[in-house]
């Protein structure tokens, strides 16, 4: 009797209201077995008040999270990344450009990803769907899960919001060290409006462009990882280069930092990736798993990697193959089984490896932390093998319905998609903010440190 409305992170369906669809069908139910119907349908809306205690403790936990990703752990990573010049500069960029990701998805970024009545295409129907604002959200509406469970729409709404908010943080890897705060603020408020609420809808919503061609992102590859990788790229070659790059070493001023975030990001992607299955299910369990086995064969190919060609195997490479396969499963969470898990994770460490240590001095681009060569590359590999290992002959949970050639068909389909979208609204993005606030520090603060120049303020004494 329950119509089952699934929707958001594990990018099987649409957002909705569930309590609305319960309430229709048990009503539907109750008439025709003789109950009158407004006394059926004021049953069945109560019943569909009730969100599921356990999965909606379990979301809570999954959110908090993924808020633990973003302030300490993406900061104390980049931070530690950059010049000791630059250490509190990086950390207010990652926070404050979070907390306004924060407040733009309350006004009008759900309604524009996710809102009621979302409409086929690139984007929600957010002006007539009376959740601007979380208008239309209250603590008693609930939001379906994909079984016949419902969790607080309120949950949801938070989870998906510290998506929104990692995403926009994971761009400025890229434009650290030379870019202004005033105009990384405006970046990141258009950026959001403009690319990120789009693809989240394309990707996750039931009328979603890329959801209706059948496109696999259990927790993210594209919508997150090749959406921020692809900006950062083309943000960092539209900004330019640091002064003195590559001639002057620039290495990272704390390794220990950025162990100590690379560690705080692998705890808190498992509410990143276990949590996108919306339940505290056995493909939440899945998923977990795969988040364990794909990140440790990647942070140990890495290493490798590095010994094979020369060097030694370093903390900085440990650290980057972790964040690789991180990435790299993030849209095979929930639709890989643990073998193709740790496969994906080693090919996607060895590829963003070689990306980072040959490709990118090749062609001389100043990505500053590397955002498009691990999450960009990494995500474009997790996404196209997700359509590999989705398989059940791969030990994946598909049931053998689509053929791998047809799925890695519409995998790549989207993934270009997605790198067209983000790259011309980063475009459109940057120079309206170049345009209102100027893009770099002027050369004396970048040479003294935006620590100082833009915060009056130094990590370290």
């Amino acid at each position: 009797m329950i119509r089952k409305l699934a929707y958001g992170a594990g990018a099987v369906g649409s957002l909705a209201t569930a309590s609305v669809a319960w309430a229709q069908d048990a009503a539907e139910g109750a008439v025709a077995a003789g109950t009158p119907i407004a006394e059926a349908t004021e049953v069945a809306t109560t019943a569909a008040a009730v969100a599921n205690p356990g999965n909606n403790a379990w979301m809570m936990t999954a959110t908090i999270l993924v808020l633990m990703m973003i302030v300490p752990g993406l900061a104390l990573f980049y931070g530690g990344l950059t010049r000791s010049k630059n250490m509190l500069s990086t950390m207010t960029q990652i926070g404050a450009a979070a907390a306004l990701a924060m407040l733009i998805w309350v006004m009008w970024g759900y309604s524009m990803a996710f809102g009621p009545n979302t409409s086929e295409g690139f984007i929600g129907n957010f002006l007539s769907s009376g959740s601007l604002f979380l208008s239309s959200v209250t603590p008693s509406s609930t939001a379906a899960t994909f079984s016949d469970e419902v969790i607080s729409e309120y949950v949801f709404v938070c989870f998906q919001m510290t998506f929104a908010a990692i995403t926009a943080a994971l761009v400025l890897g890229a434009t650290v060290e030379r870019m202004k705060f005033s105009a990384v603020m405006v970046f990141v408020a258009i950026w959001l409006t403009i690319v990120y609420f789009p693809i989240a809808h394309m990707v996750w919503a039931g009328g979603g462009l890329l959801f209706k061609m059948g496109a696999l992102d259990f927790a993210g590859g594209t919508v997150v990882h090749i959406n921020a990788g692809v900006s950062a790229l083309v943000a960092a070659m539209i900004l330019g280069k640091r002064q003195g790059y590559p001639a002057e070493p620039m290495p990272p001023h704390s390794l220990t930092l950025t162990m100590v975030g690379t560690g705080l990001l692998w705890v808190g992607w498992f509410g990143f990736n276990a949590g996108s299955e919306l339940e505290a299910d056995g493909t939440a369990g899945l998923a977990m798993i795969n988040t364990f086995v794909a990140t440790a064969a990647a942070g140990l190919a890495w290493m490798l990697a590095e010994r094979l060609a020369g060097h030694k195997g370093s903390a900085l490479g440990f650290c980057s193959g972790i964040i690789a396969g991180l990435v790299a499963v993030t849209p095979a969470a929930g639709n890989s089984g643990p073998f193709g898990a740790i496969v994906l994770g080693i090919v996607a460490s060895v590829v963003c490896y070689f990306m980072v240590a040959k490709v990118k001095p090749m062609l001389g681009y100043d990505d500053s932390l590397d955002a498009f060569g691990i999450h960009g590359i990494g995500g474009i590999i997790g996404a196209i093998g997700t359509g590999i290992v989705y398989q059940p002959f791969f030990g994946g949970p598909g049931d053998g319905s689509t053929a791998m050639g047809a799925q890695v068909m519409v995998q790549i389909i989207a993934v270009i998609i997605a790198i067209v979208w983000a790259a011309v609204g980063t475009t459109i993005a940057i120079f309206i903010s170049k345009a209102l606030t100027g893009l770099r520090v002027t050369p004396q603060v970048e040479q003294e440190g935006l620590d100082i120049g833009e915060h009056g303020e130094r990590a370290y004494n």
